[in-house]
């Protein structure tokens, strides 16, 4: 029984990823689609992501001579399965994570720290200074928002505890059964929305598009830590940010809207896992509509030193307010 159990859990596993980068490339198309509209252009065709994916593992990988070959190789594949293995600790609608378990939210964080610290490693080791540019832009940045990150899952944590929610305080599973947002007073709602809006202004640091667009900057870095990139490797620099920017819109959905449209319908059994599942990833789509595609449209390029300022100063102090409130909201 244990070796089956496995074997549909590798086979479990090996399907959502697949589906999750299916969905990632699919909401890239329509986010290119979106932003030109708002910007009054046509814009590319929604399947562009997945044609431009095919092009480049088509084509040949170029190692520059002064790259360290296996660092340089290596990095876009633990960015990009780093990214992929994020999705099976994410509850989708009913459906519990497939990897599930205690401390969840920490892993997560790590995953992503993880993934970014692989695409630094690529950028160092190609031995481009503009890519070596790019590199030290992308630590910095992580570093400056991994700290406004941390306070807001540990609060949540902390919240889950004291207020009895089931389930393991780190785990996201624990927030996908029950609403964060009913189990604290008045105060503790504007606790919550603080820390809310602090992880929602984490998400373009953690992508890097629109306003901290920084490591890569086209017109400033041509491609910042990629720029040496070619054929899979690019290919898999490609899918990792494209499954950043969904994972953090399916994070925030897990935790701050886990509401279920089956139950409310009145479905059970079969029906309420598919139609859980289906209307997880259209809240998905919809976070990654407001919060990475309109905040890219909408706002101009940070200077590195602009991103970790407000990063440490504003968003932390965004989030520690948001730990004051909840905290308070929880003794009255």
């Amino acid at each position: 029984m244990v070796v089956v159990s496995l074997i549909m859990r590798l086979i479990a596993g090996a399907a959502l990823m697949i589906l999750v980068a299916g969905l990632a490339f699919l909401f890239e198309g329509v986010d290119r689609v979106v932003h030109a509209r708002m910007q009054r252009r046509i814009g590319p065709p929604v399947f562009q992501p997945f044609l431009d994916l095919l092009k480049l593992l088509g084509k040949e990988n170029i190692v520059p001579r002064r790259a360290v070959p296996w660092a340089f190789n290596g990095a876009p594949w633990v960015a990009a399965a780093t990214m992929l293995l994020l999705f099976l600790y994410i509850p989708m609608g009913s459906l519990p994570p497939i990897l599930g378990g205690e401390g969840d939210m920490i892993l997560i964080i790590y995953l992503l720290g993880l993934s970014g610290v692989a695409m630094a490693v690529g950028g160092f080791a190609s031995g481009n200074p503009i890519a070596n540019v790019g590199a030290q832009r992308e630590m910095i940045l992580m570093m400056s928002y991994e700290l406004p990150l941390a306070v807001v899952v540990s609060t949540l944590a902390y919240v889950a505890y004291k207020t009895g929610m089931p389930g393991e305080p780190f785990s996201l599973e624990t927030f996908a059964g029950m609403s964060v947002w009913g189990v604290v007073g008045k105060v503790g709602f504007l606790g919550i929305l603080c820390l809310f809006l602090a992880l929602v202004l984490v998400v373009p640091g953690e992508t890097g598009k629109g306003p901290m667009d920084i490591p890569e900057a086209k017109t400033e870095i041509l491609e910042g830590l990629i720029i040496e990139y070619s054929g899979t490797n690019l290919a898999m620099f490609k899918i990792t940010f494209a499954l950043r920017a969904t994972a953090m819109a399916a994070v925030i959905v897990s935790i701050f809207f886990p509401w279920s449209l089956g139950s409310f319908l009145g479905f059970g059994s079969v029906f309420l896992y598919a139609l859980d599942f289906l209307w997880f990833w259209v809240k998905v789509f919809v976070v990654q509509i407001i919060f990475v595609t309109f905040m890219r449209t909408a706002f101009g390029r940070f200077k590195i030193w602009q991103a970790s300022e407000f990063y440490l100063i504003k968003v932390a102090g965004l989030s520690i307010a948001g730990m004051i409130l909840a905290s308070i909201g929880l003794v009255i």
